[in-house]
C-alpha cells in the first residue's frame, strides 16, 4: 500500500509498505480522510524519530474485521481514536485520562496518512466511533481537535458570560472560538500575526479581532469594560504569546496554555506581580477522552460547531507534501484533509 513517509516538514516521501495483518480483536480500516494537525508540523519534536507515518485526525471504512470483533461489521463508517486510556489507573480514576501510561503508549499501526491502518484491540474497545451517513469523512476528521478543545475548556473552568482571550486563530484557535461561543461567553477576543486567520477568526464567532504585533493589555481592557479576560487560552506557540498571556488574564482568571510551545521556549514568572493577591491559575490539558471524543461527535452532527466551512484544501495522498507546507505556512490554508484514496 502506499504511504506518506514523513522526513522533515518540506520532506514527505510516498512509499510502498506492506498492508497491515490484524489479528483476531483487530479491525483494518480503509482511510478515507485524515485532517493535517498543526502539531503535526512541529518538526523540533520528531526530528529525532524520523522517518515517521503520521496521521491521528481519521476516519473510513472498516476494511476487515477479527473474528473476535463483535461489535463493528466490515463496511461500516467510522472515526477512530489514535491514543486511548486504559479506564482503570490513577489517572483515569482521578479524572485525567489524558495523562494515562496506556494513552501515551498506544497508536494505530501505521498511523493515518496511509490507505489502510491497523486498529489494535485496546483502540478497538474505547477508541471507535461509527458515523452518521450525514456526517461526511472529511467533516468526522474534526471530532479528535475538537475532542481536545472541549477537554481544554473543561479544565480550564469556563463560565457564562466570562471573556475569552484566544491567543492564536489557527485550527484550534477558531474551534475555541466557538466553542466559547457555545459556552456563552460574553465576549470573545483573537489575536493571529495572520490577516488570513484572523477573517476567519471573525466569520467563526470572535467579537474582536486583532493582529497579534498590535495587540496590548490595554486595548482588551478599552475594549472589556475596563477588565481584562476572564479565561486566556494560548493556542501560539512563541515566548511572545505567552507573554501576551500572562499580561491579559484579570484577577481570579486563567490562563490554558493549549499547545505546544515553540523549541526551548520558557518565561520567567513575576510571583508577587502575576500571583500574589490575585488568585491566578495556570493551567493545561492534553488530547481528548473517549467521552470527549463522543461529545465532539454529537456537536458535530447537530452542526452546533461548524467545521465544513474551515476545510480548505482536500488532497490525495500524493499531495501530503503540499499539505505540510500549507499547513505549516498557514497564510492560505484553514484545515487540510489527506484523502488517501483519490
Amino acid at each position: 500500500m502506499r504511504a506518506a513517509v514523513y522526513y522533515n516538514n518540506n520532506d514527505i516521501r510516498i512509499e510502498e509498505r506492506p498492508k497491515p495483518k490484524i489479528a483476531k480483536d483487530e479491525l483494518l480500516l480503509k482511510v478515507e480522510a485524515c485532517g493535517i494537525c498543526g502539531s503535526d508540523c512541529v518538526e523540533w519534536y520528531r526530528i529525532e524519530r524520523v522517518p515517521l507515518i503520521l496521521g491521528h485526525e481519521l476516519s473510513g471504512v472498516i476494511a476487515e474485521k477479527g473474528s473476535g470483533v463483535k461489535q463493528y461489521k466490515t463496511g461500516e463508517r467510522v472515526a477512530v481514536s489514535h491514543h486511548v486510556p486504559c479506564g482503570n489507573c490513577h489517572y483515569c480514576l482521578s479524572g485525567h485520562p489524558t495523562v494515562c501510561d496506556t494513552l501515551r503508549r498506544t497508536n494505530l499501526d501505521p498511523g493515518g496518512f496511509v490507505e489502510f491502518t491497523r486498529i489494535p484491540q485496546i483502540n478497538v474497545q474505547f477508541g471507535v466511533y461509527p458515523l452518521a451517513q450525514e456526517i461526511s469523512f472529511a467533516e468526522a476528521t474534526f471530532i479528535e481537535p475538537l475532542a481536545c478543545v472541549l477537554r481544554g475548556q473543561r479544565l480550564a473552568g469556563i463560565k457564562p458570560q466570562s471573556t475569552v482571550l484566544i491567543i492564536g486563530s489557527g485550527i484550534s484557535g477558531l474551534l475555541h472560538i466557538q466553542l466559547a461561543r457555545l459556552n456563552q461567553a460574553s465576549r470573545i477576543f483573537a489575536t493571529d500575526v495572520l490577516d488570513y486567520r484572523l477573517k476567519a477568526a471573525k466569520q467563526l464567532g470572535a467579537d474582536f479581532v486583532i493582529p497579534a504585533p498590535q495587540y496590548s493589555s490595554e486595548y482588551l481592557r478599552q475594549h472589556n469594560s475596563g477588565r481584562l479576560a476572564d479565561l486566556v487560552i494560548v493556542c501560539a506557540g512563541a515566548e511572545s504569546a505567552i507573554k501576551q498571556a500572562l499580561e491579559s488574564v484579570e484577577r481570579g482568571g486563567t490562563v490554558l496554555f493549549f499547545s505546544a510551545a515553540n523549541k526551548d521556549v520558557s518565561t520567567p514568572l513575576d510571583i508577587n506581580k502575576i500571583f500574589w493577591r490575585n488568585e491566578i491559575t495556570l493551567t493545561s490539558s492534553y488530547a481528548g477522552s473517549p467521552d470527549e471524543h463522543r461529545e465532539a461527535l454529537d456537536l458535530i452532527k447537530m452542526h452546533r460547531v461548524n467545521v465544513k466551512d474551515m476545510i480548505t484544501h482536500r488532497l490525495g495522498l500524493s499531495e501530503t507534501g503540499l499539505g505540510f507546507k500549507l499547513t505549516a505556512d498557514g497564510r492560505e490554508s484553514i484545515k487540510v484533509i489527506i484523502e488517501p484514496q483519490r
